[in-house]
């Protein structure tokens, strides 16, 4: 099995030791992506700005990996306040429209206070 690693060239990445995303056998695995101007390294202050940096950044990872955000077919949403949540919906229903993945949202504390969402995918290859 020949393994793929792709990355945003996060300092994130280097120090605590993962990619952004990892291509296996015509999938593409999208690690946990919160909403980071990772061109700045600036956290935007809202919940929905930070997920469309997250999912812009996933969009980058999954074309680098020959895939888009048509393709994902899994996709799994952390965030610190539930109540935040309803808020995304809009931006995640016009990423996702056309691949329309199972999705899951979870409610956890992340990494640090600012980080208000957390977003994590699995996507296919087109053959």
């Amino acid at each position: 099995m020949v393994v793929r690693h792709i990355s945003t060239g996060s300092p994130f990445e280097k120090q605590i030791g993962y990619s952004r995303a990892v291509v296996a056998d015509g999938w593409v695995f999208v690690a946990g992506t919160t909403g980071y101007d990772y061109a700045t390294m600036v956290m935007p202050d809202n919940v929905v700005d930070q997920c469309r940096n997250a999912l812009a950044t996933i969009g980058k990872a999954l074309e680098e990996a020959g895939s888009s955000l048509d393709h994902v077919v899994r996709v799994n949403y952390i965030v610190p306040n539930a109540d935040d949540w309803p808020d995304c919906w809009p931006v995640t229903s016009a990423a996702f429209a056309k691949a329309l993945p199972a999705a899951t949202m979870i409610s956890a504390a992340l990494q640090t206070p600012e980080m208000k969402i957390e977003i994590e995918v699995t996507a296919r290859i087109p053959a």
